[in-house]
């Protein structure tokens, strides 16, 4: 099954491109994730964290 999946995706001219591609989207979600906890505001953070214990 592998083997059929392997071969198929060989065809397929210019796959090579696609793990690059998600390779940058990753990169690029991490790094703005990143970005926004060290910005975010402390009183956002402290409102968020007790959202599941207020009734």
């Amino acid at each position: 099954m592998l083997k059929f999946a392997k071969n198929y995706m060989e065809s397929i001219t210019g796959v090579e491109i696609y793990p690059m591609i998600s390779l940058i989207i990753f990169f690029t979600f991490f790094v703005v994730l990143f970005w926004w906890v060290f910005t975010a505001k402390k009183e956002h953070i402290k409102e968020v964290s007790s959202l599941p214990l207020d009734n």
